[in-house]
């Protein structure tokens, strides 16, 4: 199931992780790799992705986190 714009989520493929469609790589594993200092095109060779894969990827990231709430408890 298309969850975002090129990601998909299937019970099936990484226990239901959200991966880059048509892939079985975690979005996790590409932000990863992007915050560890590897460029986009590192990436891209590394995985066999395109640029709009990785675009994709942040695009999920935030619009994941911007939902997120954080409340203080003290």
């Amino acid at each position: 199931m298309e969850i975002a714009p090129r990601i998909t989520i299937d019970e099936k493929v990484r226990f239901g992780k959200p991966v880059i469609k048509g892939t079985r790589v975690p979005v996790d594993l590409i932000l990863g790799k992007l915050a560890g200092g590897m460029t986009y095109e590192e990436v891209m060779t590394e995985y066999d992705l395109a640029r709009e894969d990785i675009l994709a990827v942040l695009d999920y990231a935030a619009k994941h986190l911007a939902d997120e709430e954080i409340r203080a408890i003290a």
